[in-house]
């Protein structure tokens, strides 16, 4: 019974870190990573497949499955961070 609940307990759980984000404004975020020892993605949070072309059976990409022990939407911006001018002050000269 308490191995069923360590594994609930293993899917359920976020593993939160900081990063810093520039997309779409420069801050802090809170989000959620992929856990290490899982037994179905082994920490890398999800799965590749790749695929080809049906007629000439060419490369056309790779798919991308998300593993079930993290959530990569779950985020929490924690704090703006100012944007920086750059040294000298702005420039006076058209942008082109």
């Amino acid at each position: 019974m308490s191995a069923m609940r360590a594994r609930r307990a293993f899917r359920t759980l976020p593993r939160l870190r900081v990063k810093v984000t520039d997309w779409p404004r420069r801050g802090l975020v809170l989000t959620d990573t992929p856990h290490s020892r899982c037994p179905e993605c082994g920490g890398t949070g999800g799965h590749t497949h790749d695929y080809g072309d049906a007629e000439t059976g060419e490369y056309a990409g790779t798919d991308w499955f998300p593993c079930d022990c993290w959530n990569e939407d779950r985020r929490w911006l924690l704090l703006p961070l100012p944007r920086r001018t750059p040294p000298g002050g702005y420039s006076k000269e058209p942008p082109f």
